[in-house]
């Protein structure tokens, strides 16, 4: 896989494999191998989306006006007032 892979281009790559793989044309070794960069594939968009996810953050306001930054997840909902 290329060293300056974006999350988009491995998609469209992603999406290519896919269809390729669907037609049903390609030959067994074929279709595993495309399987296998497949797979890759989508553990790399899986681990941008991770790292992606880990940077987004989410401005609020607290109770006393000041700015806070809390994580966009919303992996506290349970404590939510």
């Amino acid at each position: 896989m290329a060293a300056k892979m974006t999350f988009e281009s491995a998609m469209k790559r992603l999406e290519e494999i896919v269809k390729s793989l669907e037609a049903g044309d390609s030959p067994l070794d074929e279709a595993l191998k495309l399987f296998e960069e497949g797979v890759k594939l989508a553990d790399f968009c899986n681990k941008a989306l991770n790292t992606a996810e880990q940077k987004v953050t989410m401005l609020t306001t607290s109770s006393d006006g000041e700015m806070e930054q809390v994580d966009f997840g919303g992996k506290d909902d349970g404590d939510a007032e």
